[in-house]
Protein backbone atom coordinates (compact mmCIF):
# COMPACT_ATOMS: atom_id res chain seq x y z
CA UNK A 1 0.00 0.00 0.00
CA UNK A 2 1.72 3.26 -0.98
CA UNK A 3 0.40 6.41 1.80
CA UNK A 4 2.17 8.75 2.52
CA UNK A 5 3.45 9.75 6.43
CA UNK A 6 4.26 11.98 8.49
CA UNK A 7 7.94 10.97 9.29
CA UNK A 8 10.88 9.96 7.66
CA UNK A 9 13.23 13.03 6.77
CA UNK A 10 16.94 12.89 7.29
CA UNK A 11 19.31 15.24 8.48
CA UNK A 12 21.20 16.29 4.60
CA UNK A 13 24.30 17.48 5.73
CA UNK A 14 25.11 14.76 8.47
CA UNK A 15 24.92 12.16 5.62
CA UNK A 16 26.93 14.10 3.39
CA UNK A 17 29.31 14.57 5.33
CA UNK A 18 29.38 10.50 6.03
CA UNK A 19 29.68 10.24 2.70
CA UNK A 20 33.07 12.47 2.41
CA UNK A 21 34.96 10.63 5.17
CA UNK A 22 34.38 7.32 3.52
CA UNK A 23 35.62 8.53 0.47
CA UNK A 24 38.86 6.41 0.68
CA UNK A 25 36.80 3.28 1.03
CA UNK A 26 34.90 2.98 -2.32
CA UNK A 27 34.56 3.73 -5.56
CA UNK A 28 33.81 7.41 -7.17
CA UNK A 29 30.67 6.02 -9.08
CA UNK A 30 29.45 4.90 -6.05
CA UNK A 31 29.95 8.70 -4.17
CA UNK A 32 28.71 10.32 -6.57
CA UNK A 33 25.23 8.23 -6.59
CA UNK A 34 25.12 8.43 -2.72
CA UNK A 35 25.81 12.43 -2.88
CA UNK A 36 22.54 12.34 -5.62
CA UNK A 37 20.46 10.51 -3.32
CA UNK A 38 21.10 12.94 -0.27
CA UNK A 39 20.40 15.88 -2.24
CA UNK A 40 17.22 14.59 -3.98
CA UNK A 41 16.14 13.74 -0.11
CA UNK A 42 16.63 17.58 1.10
CA UNK A 43 15.26 18.72 -1.70
CA UNK A 44 11.80 16.66 -0.50
CA UNK A 45 11.67 14.54 -3.68
CA UNK A 46 11.54 11.37 -1.87
CA UNK A 47 10.01 8.91 -4.74
CA UNK A 48 13.24 10.11 -7.05
CA UNK A 49 16.02 9.49 -3.90
CA UNK A 50 14.44 6.17 -3.40
CA UNK A 51 15.88 5.14 -7.21
CA UNK A 52 19.36 7.21 -6.18
CA UNK A 53 19.08 5.42 -3.03
CA UNK A 54 18.66 2.08 -4.58
CA UNK A 55 21.50 2.47 -7.19
CA UNK A 56 24.11 3.53 -4.54
CA UNK A 57 23.27 0.89 -1.84
CA UNK A 58 23.47 -1.81 -4.71
CA UNK A 59 26.94 -0.31 -5.83
CA UNK A 60 28.63 0.80 -2.36
CA UNK A 61 30.08 -1.52 0.60
CA UNK A 62 31.17 -1.22 4.04
CA UNK A 63 30.08 1.77 5.94
CA UNK A 64 28.92 3.60 2.92
CA UNK A 65 26.51 0.41 1.97
CA UNK A 66 24.74 1.00 5.31
CA UNK A 67 24.71 4.76 5.39
CA UNK A 68 22.63 4.74 2.20
CA UNK A 69 20.25 1.67 3.57
CA UNK A 70 19.59 4.15 6.17
CA UNK A 71 18.89 6.77 3.60
CA UNK A 72 16.45 4.38 1.73
CA UNK A 73 14.51 3.18 4.44
CA UNK A 74 14.00 6.93 5.25
CA UNK A 75 12.91 7.93 1.49
CA UNK A 76 10.08 4.46 1.41
CA UNK A 77 9.08 5.58 5.02
CA UNK A 78 8.00 8.78 3.41
CA UNK A 79 7.03 7.68 0.41
CA UNK A 80 4.78 5.03 2.25
CA UNK A 81 6.55 1.99 0.88
CA UNK A 82 5.93 0.71 4.12
CA UNK A 83 6.47 -3.25 3.86
CA UNK A 84 9.70 -2.40 1.84
CA UNK A 85 10.50 -0.48 4.26
CA UNK A 86 10.53 -3.15 7.04
CA UNK A 87 12.13 -6.07 4.63
CA UNK A 88 14.87 -3.29 4.03
CA UNK A 89 15.70 -2.39 7.68
CA UNK A 90 15.57 -5.65 8.29
CA UNK A 91 18.30 -7.00 5.91
CA UNK A 92 20.25 -4.06 7.42
CA UNK A 93 20.20 -4.93 11.08
CA UNK A 94 21.44 -8.20 9.88
CA UNK A 95 23.76 -6.64 7.86
CA UNK A 96 24.63 -3.51 10.94
CA UNK A 97 22.97 -5.17 14.34
CA UNK A 98 24.82 -3.24 16.53
CA UNK A 99 23.91 0.61 14.67
CA UNK A 100 22.07 2.28 16.72
CA UNK A 101 19.98 4.12 13.87
CA UNK A 102 19.57 0.97 11.90
CA UNK A 103 17.98 -0.60 14.51
CA UNK A 104 16.02 2.59 15.14
CA UNK A 105 14.87 3.20 11.66
CA UNK A 106 13.81 -0.83 12.09
CA UNK A 107 11.31 0.63 15.27
CA UNK A 108 10.04 3.64 13.17
CA UNK A 109 9.03 0.47 10.18
CA UNK A 110 7.57 -1.56 12.78
CA UNK A 111 5.15 1.23 14.10
CA UNK A 112 4.27 2.04 10.26
CA UNK A 113 3.15 -1.52 10.36
CA UNK A 114 1.48 -1.10 13.72
CA UNK A 115 3.47 -3.47 15.22
CA UNK A 116 3.75 -1.00 18.42
CA UNK A 117 5.47 -3.63 21.10
CA UNK A 118 8.01 -5.34 18.18
CA UNK A 119 8.70 -1.57 17.57
CA UNK A 120 9.61 -0.38 20.87
CA UNK A 121 11.61 -3.73 21.32
CA UNK A 122 13.94 -2.06 18.34
CA UNK A 123 13.45 1.36 19.78
CA UNK A 124 15.02 -0.25 23.15
CA UNK A 125 17.85 -2.09 21.43
CA UNK A 126 19.06 0.89 19.49
CA UNK A 127 19.37 3.10 23.25
CA UNK A 128 20.84 -0.33 24.36
CA UNK A 129 23.77 0.70 21.65
CA UNK A 130 24.04 4.37 21.85
CA UNK A 131 21.70 5.95 24.82
CA UNK A 132 21.59 9.18 22.67
CA UNK A 133 20.03 7.79 19.28
CA UNK A 134 17.68 10.30 19.11
CA UNK A 135 15.21 8.55 16.57
CA UNK A 136 14.93 6.07 18.87
CA UNK A 137 14.23 8.73 21.69
CA UNK A 138 11.12 10.17 19.26
CA UNK A 139 10.24 6.82 18.69
CA UNK A 140 9.75 6.17 22.39
CA UNK A 141 8.49 8.97 23.12
CA UNK A 142 5.19 7.87 20.52
CA UNK A 143 4.74 4.46 22.01
CA UNK A 144 5.07 5.67 25.86
CA UNK A 145 2.36 8.24 24.73
CA UNK A 146 0.36 5.04 23.38
CA UNK A 147 0.38 3.50 26.48
CA UNK A 148 -0.83 6.21 28.14
CA UNK A 149 2.21 7.30 29.78
CA UNK A 150 2.07 10.87 29.16
CA UNK A 151 5.08 12.80 31.27
CA UNK A 152 7.61 10.19 30.11
CA UNK A 153 6.29 10.52 26.60
CA UNK A 154 7.02 14.21 27.31
CA UNK A 155 10.25 13.72 28.86
CA UNK A 156 11.53 11.64 26.04
CA UNK A 157 9.57 13.94 23.24
CA UNK A 158 11.91 16.75 24.39
CA UNK A 159 14.98 15.00 24.77
CA UNK A 160 15.08 14.16 21.22
CA UNK A 161 14.30 17.12 20.05
CA UNK A 162 17.56 18.74 21.96
CA UNK A 163 19.54 16.13 20.36
CA UNK A 164 19.05 16.83 17.01
CA UNK A 165 17.10 20.08 16.71
CA UNK A 166 17.17 20.19 12.87
CA UNK A 167 15.22 16.84 12.23
CA UNK A 168 11.24 17.74 11.48
CA UNK A 169 10.07 14.84 12.44
CA UNK A 170 10.98 15.05 16.15
CA UNK A 171 9.43 18.49 16.41
CA UNK A 172 5.89 16.94 15.23
CA UNK A 173 6.75 13.92 18.09
CA UNK A 174 6.79 16.79 20.35
CA UNK A 175 3.69 18.85 18.82
CA UNK A 176 1.50 15.56 19.03
CA UNK A 177 2.67 14.75 22.75
CA UNK A 178 1.96 18.28 23.80
CA UNK A 179 -1.22 18.68 21.98
CA UNK A 180 -2.39 15.51 23.71
CA UNK A 181 -1.75 16.86 26.87
CA UNK A 182 -3.50 19.95 26.13
CA UNK A 183 -0.56 21.97 26.27
CA UNK A 184 -2.10 24.10 22.92
CA UNK A 185 0.49 27.27 22.89
CA UNK A 186 3.15 24.91 22.99
CA UNK A 187 2.01 22.45 20.61
CA UNK A 188 1.71 25.20 18.30
CA UNK A 189 5.25 26.29 18.82
CA UNK A 190 6.12 22.46 18.32
CA UNK A 191 4.70 22.21 14.91
CA UNK A 192 5.72 25.74 13.82
CA UNK A 193 9.21 24.35 14.17
CA UNK A 194 8.19 21.17 12.44
CA UNK A 195 6.72 23.68 9.44
CA UNK A 196 9.53 25.56 9.13
CA UNK A 197 11.77 23.32 8.76
CA UNK A 198 10.69 21.00 5.85
CA UNK A 199 12.46 20.45 2.71
CA UNK A 200 11.23 23.73 0.66
CA UNK A 201 9.47 21.65 -2.09
CA UNK A 202 7.54 19.53 0.63
CA UNK A 203 3.33 20.89 -0.59
CA UNK A 204 2.28 17.77 0.95
CA UNK A 205 -1.24 17.29 2.45
CA UNK A 206 0.87 17.27 5.71
CA UNK A 207 2.48 19.81 5.43
CA UNK A 208 -0.44 21.80 5.01
CA UNK A 209 -2.09 20.23 7.76
CA UNK A 210 0.46 21.03 9.98
CA UNK A 211 0.25 24.68 9.09
CA UNK A 212 -3.46 24.83 9.01
CA UNK A 213 -3.01 22.76 12.98
CA UNK A 214 -0.99 25.73 14.72
CA UNK A 215 -3.92 28.31 13.60
CA UNK A 216 -5.85 26.18 14.97
CA UNK A 217 -4.08 25.54 18.72
CA UNK A 218 -3.49 29.27 18.30
CA UNK A 219 -7.14 30.48 18.07
CA UNK A 220 -7.95 29.27 21.64
CA UNK A 221 -5.52 32.19 22.75
CA UNK A 222 -5.75 31.59 26.91
CA UNK A 223 -8.87 29.04 26.94
CA UNK A 224 -8.51 25.70 28.24
CA UNK A 225 -9.29 22.93 25.67
CA UNK A 226 -11.46 20.20 27.05
CA UNK A 227 -12.22 21.52 30.47
CA UNK A 228 -14.58 19.47 32.46
CA UNK A 229 -16.92 22.08 34.13
CA UNK A 230 -16.86 21.71 37.92
CA UNK A 231 -16.08 18.27 39.54
CA UNK A 232 -16.85 16.19 36.15
CA UNK A 233 -13.68 15.51 35.77
CA UNK A 234 -13.29 13.60 38.98
CA UNK A 235 -16.92 12.08 38.72
CA UNK A 236 -18.00 8.85 36.96
CA UNK A 237 -21.28 9.82 34.56
CA UNK A 238 -23.67 6.78 33.26
CA UNK A 239 -25.99 7.92 30.66
CA UNK A 240 -28.57 5.48 28.91
CA UNK A 241 -29.01 5.28 25.63
CA UNK A 242 -30.73 3.63 22.63
CA UNK A 243 -29.44 1.41 19.54
CA UNK A 244 -30.60 2.72 16.43
CA UNK A 245 -29.31 0.95 12.87
CA UNK A 246 -26.47 -0.64 14.81
CA UNK A 247 -25.43 2.81 16.54
CA UNK A 248 -25.23 3.91 19.93
CA UNK A 249 -27.30 6.92 20.26
CA UNK A 250 -27.26 9.11 23.20
CA UNK A 251 -29.04 12.68 24.07
CA UNK A 252 -26.42 15.85 24.16
CA UNK A 253 -26.89 19.41 24.36
CA UNK A 254 -24.79 21.85 22.09
CA UNK A 255 -24.05 25.27 23.71
CA UNK A 256 -26.71 24.87 26.35
CA UNK A 257 -29.40 24.31 23.00
CA UNK A 258 -32.11 21.61 23.00
CA UNK A 259 -31.08 18.07 23.15
CA UNK A 260 -29.89 16.45 19.98
CA UNK A 261 -28.96 12.66 19.48
CA UNK A 262 -25.03 11.96 19.07
CA UNK A 263 -23.89 8.87 18.20
CA UNK A 264 -21.22 7.36 20.12
CA UNK A 265 -18.01 7.00 17.99
CA UNK A 266 -14.76 5.67 19.43
CA UNK A 267 -13.69 5.71 15.42
CA UNK A 268 -13.42 9.29 15.88
CA UNK A 269 -10.51 11.47 16.99
CA UNK A 270 -12.96 14.64 17.34
CA UNK A 271 -16.90 15.29 18.27
CA UNK A 272 -18.68 15.74 14.34
CA UNK A 273 -21.42 17.53 13.58
CA UNK A 274 -23.07 18.52 10.63
CA UNK A 275 -22.66 21.80 9.19
CA UNK A 276 -26.70 22.59 9.54
CA UNK A 277 -25.55 21.93 13.68
CA UNK A 278 -22.80 24.36 13.47
CA UNK A 279 -24.97 27.50 11.41
CA UNK A 280 -28.01 26.48 13.63
CA UNK A 281 -26.31 26.04 17.32
CA UNK A 282 -22.97 28.66 17.18
CA UNK A 283 -19.76 26.22 16.34
CA UNK A 284 -17.76 28.37 14.41
CA UNK A 285 -15.47 27.49 11.93
CA UNK A 286 -11.49 28.64 12.25
CA UNK A 287 -9.74 26.41 9.79
CA UNK A 288 -9.70 23.82 7.51
CA UNK A 289 -8.35 20.67 8.40
CA UNK A 290 -7.60 17.01 7.10
CA UNK A 291 -10.23 14.21 7.81
CA UNK A 292 -9.86 10.82 6.29
CA UNK A 293 -12.67 7.85 6.98
CA UNK A 294 -13.97 4.67 5.08
CA UNK A 295 -14.62 5.68 1.16
CA UNK A 296 -13.73 6.83 -2.42
CA UNK A 297 -13.35 10.46 -1.85
CA UNK A 298 -9.74 9.64 0.95
CA UNK A 299 -8.43 12.48 2.44
CA UNK A 300 -11.17 14.87 2.64
CA UNK A 301 -10.90 19.00 3.53
CA UNK A 302 -13.65 19.70 6.39
CA UNK A 303 -13.87 22.74 8.93
CA UNK A 304 -12.71 22.80 12.33
CA UNK A 305 -14.02 24.88 15.20
CA UNK A 306 -14.99 24.82 18.62
CA UNK A 307 -17.63 24.22 20.72
CA UNK A 308 -18.42 26.46 23.88
CA UNK A 309 -20.13 23.46 25.46
CA UNK A 310 -20.89 19.58 25.04
CA UNK A 311 -23.15 18.27 27.91
CA UNK A 312 -24.21 14.78 28.09
CA UNK A 313 -25.88 13.88 31.09
CA UNK A 314 -23.98 14.76 33.85
CA UNK A 315 -20.84 15.28 32.07
CA UNK A 316 -19.79 19.39 31.00
CA UNK A 317 -17.17 19.94 28.35
CA UNK A 318 -15.50 23.32 27.73
CA UNK A 319 -13.80 24.31 24.49
CA UNK A 320 -14.44 21.55 22.48
CA UNK A 321 -12.43 20.61 19.41
CA UNK A 322 -15.17 20.24 16.77
CA UNK A 323 -14.83 18.52 12.88
CA UNK A 324 -17.95 20.04 10.97
CA UNK A 325 -18.83 18.61 8.09
CA UNK A 326 -18.48 21.25 5.72
CA UNK A 327 -18.56 20.87 2.68
CA UNK A 328 -21.44 17.93 3.34
CA UNK A 329 -21.09 14.58 1.22
CA UNK A 330 -23.16 14.23 -1.14
CA UNK A 331 -25.09 11.31 -2.96
CA UNK A 332 -25.02 9.23 0.48
CA UNK A 333 -27.93 7.13 1.31
CA UNK A 334 -28.11 8.90 4.97
CA UNK A 335 -27.90 12.40 6.27
CA UNK A 336 -24.11 12.67 8.07
CA UNK A 337 -24.80 12.84 11.69
CA UNK A 338 -23.52 14.04 15.42
CA UNK A 339 -21.43 12.23 17.08
CA UNK A 340 -18.82 12.04 20.17
CA UNK A 341 -15.86 10.08 21.31
CA UNK A 342 -15.01 10.09 25.09
CA UNK A 343 -11.96 8.82 24.14
CA UNK A 344 -10.99 11.95 22.55
CA UNK A 345 -12.06 14.41 25.60
CA UNK A 346 -10.04 12.12 27.76
CA UNK A 347 -12.21 9.84 29.55
CA UNK A 348 -12.69 5.63 29.39
CA UNK A 349 -16.09 4.51 28.14
CA UNK A 350 -17.59 1.31 29.29
CA UNK A 351 -20.66 -0.08 27.20
CA UNK A 352 -23.22 -2.02 29.21
CA UNK A 353 -25.13 -3.33 25.68
CA UNK A 354 -27.82 -5.45 28.54
CA UNK A 355 -29.11 -2.69 30.02
CA UNK A 356 -28.41 -0.12 27.66
CA UNK A 357 -26.18 1.83 29.82
CA UNK A 358 -22.86 3.94 28.88
CA UNK A 359 -20.62 5.13 31.49
CA UNK A 360 -17.63 7.34 31.54
CA UNK A 361 -14.79 8.80 33.76
CA UNK A 362 -11.34 9.50 33.78
CA UNK A 363 -10.70 6.63 36.25
CA UNK A 364 -13.41 3.80 35.62
CA UNK A 365 -14.19 1.51 38.68
CA UNK A 366 -12.97 -2.05 38.81
CA UNK A 367 -14.81 -4.43 36.93
CA UNK A 368 -14.71 -7.84 36.01
CA UNK A 369 -13.68 -9.20 32.35
CA UNK A 370 -13.59 -12.56 30.63
CA UNK A 371 -10.77 -11.23 28.38
CA UNK A 372 -8.02 -8.74 28.69
CA UNK A 373 -6.26 -6.92 25.16
CA UNK A 374 -3.61 -4.75 25.38
CA UNK A 375 -4.48 -1.17 23.68
CA UNK A 376 -2.79 1.56 22.14
CA UNK A 377 -4.29 4.95 21.62
CA UNK A 378 -2.21 6.77 18.92
CA UNK A 379 -4.98 9.12 17.96
CA UNK A 380 -7.38 6.04 17.52
CA UNK A 381 -7.85 3.45 20.37
CA UNK A 382 -6.62 -0.30 18.43
CA UNK A 383 -5.63 -3.72 19.45
CA UNK A 384 -3.84 -6.00 17.57
CA UNK A 385 -5.43 -8.88 15.77
CA UNK A 386 -4.27 -11.79 14.09
CA UNK A 387 -5.53 -13.01 10.96
CA UNK A 388 -5.22 -16.32 9.25
CA UNK A 389 -2.77 -17.04 12.20
CA UNK A 390 -0.30 -15.35 10.56
CA UNK A 391 -0.77 -12.00 10.24
CA UNK A 392 -0.94 -9.41 12.89
CA UNK A 393 -2.39 -6.31 12.39
CA UNK A 394 -3.59 -3.34 14.27
CA UNK A 395 -7.69 -3.13 14.38
CA UNK A 396 -9.16 0.37 15.41
CA UNK A 397 -11.93 -0.17 18.28
CA UNK A 398 -14.66 1.94 16.45
CA UNK A 399 -18.23 1.56 17.95
CA UNK A 400 -19.68 3.81 14.98
CA UNK A 401 -18.63 0.75 12.70
CA UNK A 402 -20.88 -1.84 11.96
CA UNK A 403 -19.36 -4.64 11.34
CA UNK A 404 -15.71 -6.49 11.63
CA UNK A 405 -13.86 -5.49 8.75
CA UNK A 406 -10.17 -5.71 7.23
CA UNK A 407 -8.25 -3.25 5.28
CA UNK A 408 -7.04 -3.98 2.02
CA UNK A 409 -3.28 -4.37 2.47
CA UNK A 410 -4.27 -6.94 5.15
CA UNK A 411 -6.33 -8.90 2.22
CA UNK A 412 -2.80 -8.71 0.19
CA UNK A 413 -0.70 -10.11 3.26
CA UNK A 414 -2.77 -13.10 3.48
CA UNK A 415 -3.16 -13.71 -0.12
CA UNK A 416 -6.38 -15.47 0.12
CA UNK A 417 -7.87 -15.93 -3.44
CA UNK A 418 -11.54 -15.57 -3.05
CA UNK A 419 -13.66 -18.23 -4.68
CA UNK A 420 -15.26 -15.41 -6.53
CA UNK A 421 -15.57 -11.90 -6.33
CA UNK A 422 -18.32 -10.37 -4.05
CA UNK A 423 -18.98 -6.68 -4.41
CA UNK A 424 -20.54 -4.97 -1.77
CA UNK A 425 -21.90 -1.40 -1.79
CA UNK A 426 -20.26 0.27 1.25
CA UNK A 427 -20.50 4.11 2.44
CA UNK A 428 -18.25 5.52 5.06
CA UNK A 429 -17.43 9.24 6.15
CA UNK A 430 -15.59 9.45 3.09
CA UNK A 431 -18.27 8.43 0.59
CA UNK A 432 -18.91 5.29 -1.23
CA UNK A 433 -16.08 2.80 -1.12
CA UNK A 434 -16.16 1.57 -5.24
CA UNK A 435 -13.44 -1.18 -4.45
CA UNK A 436 -15.24 -3.11 -1.26
CA UNK A 437 -15.76 -6.68 -1.70
CA UNK A 438 -16.62 -9.53 0.79
CA UNK A 439 -14.08 -12.39 1.68
CA UNK A 440 -14.98 -15.52 2.78
CA UNK A 441 -13.13 -18.25 5.65
CA UNK A 442 -10.99 -15.96 7.75
CA UNK A 443 -9.99 -16.50 11.16
CA UNK A 444 -9.73 -13.29 13.28
CA UNK A 445 -8.54 -13.71 16.69
CA UNK A 446 -8.01 -11.39 19.69
CA UNK A 447 -5.79 -13.18 22.04
CA UNK A 448 -8.17 -16.12 22.72
CA UNK A 449 -11.33 -14.25 21.57
CA UNK A 450 -11.01 -16.33 18.30
CA UNK A 451 -13.95 -15.91 15.04
CA UNK A 452 -13.35 -18.78 12.89
CA UNK A 453 -14.54 -19.24 8.97
CA UNK A 454 -15.82 -15.64 9.20
CA UNK A 455 -16.90 -13.11 6.16
CA UNK A 456 -15.95 -9.73 6.39
CA UNK A 457 -15.47 -6.66 4.20
CA UNK A 458 -12.34 -5.70 2.61
CA UNK A 459 -11.89 -1.64 2.82
CA UNK A 460 -10.11 1.24 1.42
CA UNK A 461 -8.24 1.89 4.54
CA UNK A 462 -5.35 4.64 2.84
CA UNK A 463 -6.47 7.47 3.94
CA UNK A 464 -6.81 6.88 7.44
CA UNK A 465 -3.50 5.36 7.14
CA UNK A 466 -1.91 8.18 6.23
CA UNK A 467 -3.60 9.93 8.87
CA UNK A 468 -2.91 7.81 11.40
CA UNK A 469 0.91 7.53 10.62
CA UNK A 470 0.98 3.42 10.22
CA UNK A 471 -0.72 0.47 7.97
CA UNK A 472 -4.26 0.13 9.81
CA UNK A 473 -5.63 -3.84 9.38
CA UNK A 474 -9.01 -3.26 9.92
CA UNK A 475 -11.92 -1.89 12.22
CA UNK A 476 -13.93 -3.97 14.85
CA UNK A 477 -17.45 -2.83 14.44
CA UNK A 478 -20.79 -2.96 16.80
CA UNK A 479 -21.86 -6.79 15.87
CA UNK A 480 -18.72 -7.91 17.29
CA UNK A 481 -18.37 -5.30 20.28
CA UNK A 482 -22.40 -5.99 20.98
CA UNK A 483 -21.94 -9.58 22.17
CA UNK A 484 -19.79 -8.05 25.60
CA UNK A 485 -20.10 -5.43 28.27
CA UNK A 486 -17.06 -3.14 26.88
CA UNK A 487 -14.60 -1.19 28.85
CA UNK A 488 -12.08 0.97 26.61
CA UNK A 489 -9.79 1.85 29.69
CA UNK A 490 -7.20 4.70 28.81
CA UNK A 491 -5.83 4.59 32.47
CA UNK A 492 -4.48 0.80 32.04
CA UNK A 493 -4.44 1.27 28.38
CA UNK A 494 -6.73 -2.01 27.54
CA UNK A 495 -10.06 -3.43 26.31
CA UNK A 496 -12.04 -5.82 28.55
CA UNK A 497 -14.56 -7.86 27.25
CA UNK A 498 -16.92 -9.35 29.55
CA UNK A 499 -19.40 -12.41 28.06
CA UNK A 500 -21.37 -12.04 31.58
CA UNK A 501 -23.34 -8.73 30.44
CA UNK A 502 -25.56 -11.08 27.76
Amino acid sequence: MRVRRLSGWMAVLTVAGAVSVLAAADDPASLVKAQLADLLYGDGRFRDAIDAYDAAYASASGPLRVAMGRGLVKSLLRSGEFRRARTTAAELADTAPDDAEVLALLGDTRWSAGQFAAAEQAYAAALAADANQARAISGMARALDSRGRPDEALEHARRAVGLAPREPEFHHTLGFVLERQRRYPEAALAYTNYSNLLPNKDNSEMAAWARQQVRFLKSFDDRVPLAARGDAGQKVHTVPFRLRKDKIVVTARVNGRAEMDFILDTGAEMTVVSRRVAQRYGVQPVVYTLSAGVGGVGLRGLMVGTMDRLQIGSLVIDQVPTLIKNPPLQGLPTQEVESFSPLAMGFSVRIDYRRRLLTMARDLPDAAADFVLPMRLHRLATVTGSVNGKTSVPFVIDTGGEVLSISRSTADAIAVVPPRHIGLKVYGTSGWDPDAFLLTGIHVAFDRVALDNVAVPVLNLDAPSILLGFDLGGIVGHRFLSKYDVTIDLRRSEVRLATSAN
